[in-house]
């Protein structure tokens, strides 16, 4: 493969997200999930999103940047690649079984990625033998729009692996901040906790959601709500972030019951039509 060859693994939401975004800098992507109607799945949302940047402009030709992309089942297509992402569901046991192959089948100088909002980096290249490539690649969603990249150091993670990977955000039109090895790492951390803190300010009756969020828009210029973005981004995920959050750091992290009732309820959010907001009637 070329020197300019990106690893995707999997095929969902992100990983065709993050695969699409590495195509349109004209990197050559191979993305690899584990079945192939899940690959085929992640190619048609990259021909279709590389369509929709051709119409608005973003790029010339969303053909030739399809052609660049090529899906597979099949490891031994990803393992040549200079620069490997990791973009499979946020469970430990998953990862470390994803780069544990990975570091068996390539080369020790391939920089390994892993796309997770919140795991410890560390405890996933521990699986390695050779944990000083691994470091945290946090895209934020969807990486084709979001600029920024949350690169995170784990205990090992060498110098010359943070330059690779500070390089290769460049590269993919991102910007990169460099964060350690800590729990929630810097952005879930603080957005975790800012959604909870506006969830409980629900649950209290302080204000409406709408009004909540309308405030932090207006007045502290956010582009989202806090409500609205956790709406966006999944109620499960952020459950699951500041519980681990809390057991990490203390009580001042643990959810309100709101929170916990609605992912009973399996209100999800945007995903399920219906968190703060009713996404199926389109409020």
């Amino acid at each position: 493969m070329a020197e300019r060859a990106i690893g995707v693994i999997g095929a969902g939401t992100m990983g065709s997200n993050i695969a699409q975004l590495c195509a349109q800098y004209d990197f050559d992507v191979v993305l690899r999930d584990v079945e192939d109607d899940l690959v085929a799945s992640g190619l048609d949302r990259i021909e279709t999103g590389l369509a929709a940047a051709e119409d608005r402009g973003i790029i010339e030709d969303a053909s030739a940047a399809f052609a660049r992309v090529t899906g597979t089942t099949d490891l031994d297509e990803v393992v040549e690649a200079t620069f490997i992402v990791e973009a499979v569901p946020e469970r430990m046991d998953l990862k470390q079984s994803v780069f544990e192959e990975l570091d068996a089948e390539t080369e020790p100088d391939v920089v390994l990625g892993t796309n997770t909002s919140s795991l410890p980096v560390t405890e996933i290249a521990a699986a390695t033998e050779h944990p000083e490539r691994v470091i945290g690649t946090h895209f934020f969603n969807p990486p084709v729009k979001m600029k920024l990249l949350e690169l995170i150091t784990g205990h090992h993670t060498s110098d010359e692996t943070v330059d690779r990977a500070e390089a290769f955000a460049e590269d993919v039109g991102r910007e990169s901040i460099l964060v350690d090895d800590f729990p929630g790492f810097a952005t879930s951390r603080l957005g975790v906790a800012l959604g909870m803190e506006a969830a409980r300010m629900v649950q209290e009756g302080v204000a409406s959601a709408e009004d909540i969020d309308r405030g932090m828009e207006l007045g502290y210029n956010h582009p989202m709500g806090p409500l609205k973005l956790g709406d966006y981004n999944g109620w499960d995920v952020r459950l699951e972030i500041a519980d681990a959050l809390a057991d990490e750091l203390g009580e001042r992290f643990r959810p309100p019951q709101i929170v916990r009732k609605m992912v009973r309820a399996g209100d999800l959010g945007k995903k399920t039509g219906r968190g703060f907001y009713d996404w199926e009637g389109g409020r």
